[in-house]
């Protein structure tokens, strides 16, 4: 799958990025900026200059304005899809007079209108704008989230679950994309997995607002399920309102920087990524990712990685509870999973972040997650209902780490605005269709040890190993076919092999640009 660069195809890159006579280096190419950086008061050539300092100063500050916004937006999200896993211990499959497969049935819902809107949802994003579409995707989930804690029937239950999905599934590959607009490429994925913890986070407050809402069954004739609808999703109406306020646009139009910073923004962006392009919405970016054998290959990363993701965060409290705990044990015991978990994902990010890998982290705790299901499926909770626990902890800790690096992995790697968002959602929509498949396999008739989910998500880990394998060398492959054909040009790269080896040689270095099929351009692994 691996493309193949030939000699001719060398010649080929060489008519189409001819540096000027007077430069040496793809880095010494003067930079081609975008209008909006021209009426910054960038020049063609003229970099603004700024201290390492000052740079880190930069990216705190970013890092103040846009990650505790899109974190929080993230983990409501999270908490509003899978809350239902609390409910339903609390009482919702008795009041609605609801089957458990019926119940199965709703869950599955959810993640058929997340996978069928996902893509068309970023092709918005990027026709709109982050500032319009973001809080009000969350406004209308957090509407319907509400609508769940007073549905009446099976009809509703299913409609409500359905369009949650629907509402929901532009958020996070709309956020992925979102931040390849801010960051440089290198420090994309730490930002990503620090986002991502919020699902972890989510889990955690989950049940320990579960336990206490729980106990306002009876308060307006409602019984407390209906109460953690209700109050969460109005939560997130309201934080949804103000966010108009503080989510904003793109680095050119960022009230929060001054006209320097955003100078310097574009900047960064420029000797990186294609971020600070002017590149509108065009159908042949979604084509092209559509081709990319590497776009299909990041969707099947988070395929074997989402079925055991959204089979741990909907049944947790009810494989709790199945070990022989009371409702409101299981409720408390789903927190130090999703403690450790939270804590192993930004570890996760750091360390992958320092040693420039990102496969490696991928493996690495996909590992864990398959020793945590080994003792699930080998404990029993009969006779040894907390060993059986221990491994519901390694599961988490090893599949949310996992799933922090692998999201951010296109968002990284994939060049060119229209294939990159393209890209970020169909990597969640082949996902989530592993989410599809694990919301039936645990059955109430396969209680209390559910071999059959326990099982499949440990194969699908097994997986996930294998595909991240597959992709590492495609990707390293092609990292040193491009390599090879520099040499053959006498490209001298000695003097930024850190840069290459990042993914930090810029889309401006060159004079005509072929998106990640430049030969300048490396893939990170």
């Amino acid at each position: 799958m691996a493309t193949i660069y030939s000699t001719d195809k060398a010649q080929e890159y060489d008519k189409e990025i001819a540096l000027p006579s007077n430069v040496s280096s793809p880095r010494e190419t003067p930079p081609v900026y975008s209008k909006d950086q021209e009426k910054l008061g960038d020049t063609i050539g003229e970099a603004p200059f700024y201290t390492p300092a000052e740079e880190k100063r930069l990216v705190r500050k970013l890092d103040l304005y846009l990650l505790p916004p899109l974190t929080l937006l993230y983990l409501l999200s999270f908490l509003d899809r899978s809350n239902v896993a609390n409910a339903r211990i609390e009482g919702l499959v008795t009041d609605l007079s609801i089957s458990p497969d019926q119940y199965l049935t709703g869950l599955t819902l959810y993640f058929i209108g997340y996978v069928l809107f996902e893509v068309p949802c970023n092709i918005v994003l990027k026709k709109t704008s982050p500032k319009a579409w973001l809080p009000t995707l969350t406004l209308v989930w957090g509407i319907v989230a509400t609508l769940l804690g007073v549905t009446q029937n099976l009809a509703g239950f299913w409609a409500a679950r359905f369009f949650l999905g629907v509402a929901e599934s532009g958020l996070f590959p709309g956020i992925v994309f979102y931040f390849s607009m801010w960051y440089k490429r290198s420090e994309q994925h730490f930002r990503v997995a620090l986002f991502f913890s919020a699902a972890a986070l989510a889990g955690a407050f989950g049940g320990i607002l579960a336990y206490g809402i729980g106990f306002m069954k009876g308060v307006g004739g409602l019984n407390g399920w209906r109460w953690i609808f209700i109050l969460e999703g109005l939560f997130t109406i309201v934080i949804a309102a103000t966010a108009y306020a503080f989510i904003p646009n793109y680095p050119q139009t960022a009230k929060f920087l001054t006209s320097q910073e955003r100078t310097q923004v574009l900047h960064r962006l420029s000797k990186s990524s294609d971020a600070a392009a002017e590149e509108g919405f065009n159908w042949a970016g979604v084509g092209a990712a559509l081709k990319d054998p590497k776009c299909w290959l990041y969707g099947f990363v988070f395929h074997t990685l989402s079925l055991p993701l959204y089979t741990l965060s909907l049944f947790l409290p009810t494989i709790i509870l199945e070990l022989g705990y009371t409702a409101a044990q299981a409720q408390l015991l789903t927190v130090p999973p999703y403690a450790v978990a939270t804590f192993l994902t930004i570890l996760g990010a750091i360390f992958s972040q320092r040693f420039k890998r990102r496969a490696p982290f991928i493996i690495g705790p996909s590992l864990l997650a398959v020793v945590g299901y080994i003792v699930l499926l080998t404990v029993p909770s009969a006779t040894s209902p907390g060993g059986a626990y221990v491994g519901t902890i390694l599961a988490a800790a090893g599949i949310y780490p996992a799933c922090a690096i692998a999201l951010s992995w296109p968002a990284n790697n994939v060049s060119g605005q229209s294939k990159r968002a393209t890209a970020c959602a169909m990597q969640i929509s082949i996902g989530n269709c592993g989410a599809i498949i694990g919301t039936q396999l645990y059955r109430s008739s396969w209680a209390p040890r559910f071999f059959v989910g326990h099982g499949v998500a440990c194969a699908y880990l097994l997986g996930n190993i294998c595909v991240v394998s597959l992709l590492w060398w495609v990707l390293k492959r092609e990292n040193e076919q491009k390599d090879a054909i520099l040499a053959e040009r006498g490209e001298n790269t000695a003097d930024h092999t850190d840069a290459i080896r990042e993914g930090e040689v810029g889309v401006r270095d060159v004079e005509a640009w072929r998106g990640d099929e430049s030969v300048h351009w490396r893939f990170q692994t």
